[in-house]
């Protein structure tokens, strides 16, 4: 928890913010006022073995291995996988001449290790920032409040700069509300998954334990901190290892000083593309945790994707199946099961998605192909429902899902369904942050817990119920309905007719002789049977000596016929009835059941004289008959309410009579 200590460092640190009032713009307070705060506290962590780091540097021989060398001088500095060679520190900074002040801290940044540099220079942009300030002529003053703050160690622990750290990223976040869900997430969002997680690991107590945590798009890194802080409030003496990787630089810049400041190795945390270039390629993680982009196309690494897919198959991380180029939410989720552990314990995974990975895409699709995967290896222990609009920067509903490779065995072949959306399960805020207009409370939370603990052993609830995985099992039935048009021969029909393919093949007598018999009084008239219209089409062009083609039949059907569920049906050469194109559609016919009985009681009954195209049944090269999943949460959770009886419908109206005359009495009589 927070103490006050970090409430009035934050508060200081932010206070900053009002230097920078009206020569900045709110949302890039953060670009100048982070960065400055990495710099204190590497400057207080570095300041007592500089000089000695610097004598260390002068010794080495000029043609030592670079790696080497940097392992020599991180020994000497004694702050992780950082140093600085500068003579240069804040507070000899302090005691030179303003006016040299840009130069000096340029100076300073540039003598530090090749790794920091990076940051600060590339990712962070701080060099450009600095320039802003001096031209601003506020980088004296900016400086100065960040010299005033002792950041070292003995009085600001590590943990205590997480908080701070995390506590300024929010406000930030808050600042720029247009995009702050890209690097932000909700933290009533990330404990609710941690404490998932935390509910599933009978193994998190003890002595001597390690527990590797991973996020593939972990932007700012607010996951993993929040995760590490919840592990180590259950057990102190859990040792964390945080990796993630992150491809903006700005997030990564933020990420990686993260990882510094708190004590964790920051060559841990990647920058570049997780789909196209894994950073950690052959890792494997205890607990994974994302909140990948939203209906975000992966255009970008569509080629890395599709060539590791065709040549590794189910040896890479997308053997599942590729979704539709619009949407890589699955992609990631393949990634990071590729990832989990093989050995006894396993691995967990918590990952927000949108709506979209549950049912788009039919059997046969990439999308249910990858979801058939995770259903069939029994990876899926629970689905949570979020309420709506608790994201900086959508409103839509979101979903946690909650994977398992080493499920208890009362979980098996289950999965719990949470229906956490309604208002039971937040609060409204006083003020909203862009589309964040809800919260989850810790009520609420510690309900949704109690749910996820009990739910397989308990009878279930109002919003949490399990379900067999072949619930989620269909097969795609072809339904047609015979076709049924009536005919009238009108100019437009002539002019569609004329402009179709099948009638342009002819020759220019047959096509004249076709629209000479057309034109014939004797077809002004509307046709309800399509049979009939056709017959005499047809013979009337035979007496001439012409047949009339499939494709022309249909071009002069699509010409002159309109849909008419009371005309009759137009049967083909056989007498069957003919299907129609606009009326075929798909059912999804659970896996548990007849598709028989499906047909005879879910359509039959709605659409008379249709009929399933058995052709197709059990086919495994067509997309239809083929085996598919999907998670139809409304139907899940649908909430059947009885309609009111006759008599309720007379009494609520026989009782608004009443009232109505009681209202009128009293108006008269005044």
């Amino acid at each position: 928890m927070q103490n006050n200590k970090v409430r009035e460092l934050a508060n200081f640190i932010w206070g900053t913010a009002d230097t920078l009032r009206g020569k900045f713009k709110a949302h890039d307070y953060g670009k100048v006022i982070l960065p400055f705060f990495v710099l204190r506290r590497l400057d207080c962590l570095l300041s007592a073995t500089q000089d000695a780091t610097i004598e260390m540097a002068d010794s080495l021989p000029e043609g030592i291995d670079e790696d080497t060398r940097d392992l020599l001088l991180f020994d000497v500095a004694k702050a992780g996988k950082v140093y600085n060679l500068s003579p240069l520190t804040f507070a000899k900074i302090k005691g030179q001449n303003p006016a040299d002040l840009h130069d000096n801290l340029v100076a300073y940044i540039t003598g530090f290790s090749a790794n920091m540099r990076d940051i600060f220079i590339d990712k962070f942009k701080f060099l450009e920032q600095l320039k802003e300030l001096k031209d601003h002529d506020i980088l004296w003053d900016v400086f100065e409040q960040f010299t005033d703050v002792d950041l070292s160690p003995s009085e600001v622990s590590n943990l205590e700069m997480g908080y701070v750290f995390e506590e300024l990223i929010r406000r930030f976040s808050e600042q720029s509300n247009e995009t702050a869900g890209e690097h932000f997430t909700p933290r009533e969002v990330v404990h609710l998954i941690v404490d998932l997680l935390i509910a599933n690991d009978k193994a998190l107590t003890g002595r001597g334990l390690i527990r590797t945590v991973y996020d593939p798009a972990c932007g700012t890194g607010g996951i993993l901190a929040i995760a590490e802080a919840e592990i180590k409030a259950m057990n102190e003496g859990v040792r964390v290892e945080l990796y993630g990787q992150e491809q903006n630089k700005e997030s990564y810049a933020i990420c990686r000083s993260d990882m510094l400041i708190t004590g964790h190795d920051p060559e841990q945390i990647a920058f570049g593309d997780t789909l196209a270039n894994d950073q950690h390629r052959g890792q494997k993680f205890h607990w994974m945790m994302s909140n990948p982009p939203y209906g975000v196309d992966w255009k970008a690494s569509a080629g890395a994707v599709k060539e590791e897919w065709k040549e590794l198959g189910d040896d890479g991380r997308f053997g599942a199946g590729l979704p539709r180029i619009s949407d890589g939410q699955l992609l990631f989720l393949q990634h990071m099961v590729a990832k989990m552990r093989d050995d006894e314990q396993g691995s967990q995974i918590g990952i927000v998605m949108n709506g979209a990975p549950m049912g788009t895409g039919d059997a046969g699709s990439g999308e249910s192909e990858i979801r058939r995967w995770l259903f069939e290896k029994d990876y899926v222990t629970a689905i949570i429902a979020l309420p709506p609009d608790l994201f900086y920067n959508t409103g839509i509903q979101t979903f946690i899902w909650i994977l398992n490779n080493r499920k208890p065995t009362i979980q098996r072949n289950k999965v719990l369904i949470i229906d956490a959306s309604s208002e039971e399960f937040c609060e409204p805020l006083r003020k909203s942050l862009g589309d964040k207009a809800n919260f989850i409370t810790d009520d609420a939370r510690a309900k949704i817990i109690n749910a996820f603990v009990d739910g397989f052993s308990a009878e279930g609830s109002h919003f949490a119920e399990v379900f067999p995985v072949k619930s989620f099992a269909y097969r795609l039935i072809k339904i047609q309905q015979p076709k049924r048009r009536r005919f009238r021969v009108d100019e437009g029909g002539i002019t569609r007719l004329s402009e179709s393919k099948p009638f342009n093949l002819m020759q220019q007598p047959v096509k004249d002789l076709l629209l000479s018999i057309l034109g014939d009084p004797s077809f002004g008239e509307t046709w309800s049977d399509g049979n009939a219209f056709h017959a005499k089409v047809a013979s009337t062009m035979s007496e001439k000596g012409f047949k009339i083609s499939a494709p022309l039949r249909s071009a002069i059907e699509e010409s002159f016929g309109e849909l008419d569920p009371g005309a009759e049906v137009i049967r083909n050469g056989n007498g069957n009835p003919e299907p129609d194109k606009l009326l075929q559609y798909f059912e999804r016919v659970p896996i548990d059941r007849k598709w028989e009985e499906f047909f005879a009681e879910e359509v039959e009954p709605f659409a008379p004289g249709a009929w399933v195209d058995t052709k197709y049944i059990d086919r495994t090269d067509k997309k239809v008959g083929r085996l598919g999943y999907s998670v139809p949460y409304n139907t899940l959770f649908a909430k059947f309410e009885r309609p009111p009886t006759l008599s309720d419908v007379n009494a609520n109206i026989a009782a608004m009579e009443d009232n109505l005359a009681e209202l009128l009495t009293k108006v008269i009589s005044k």
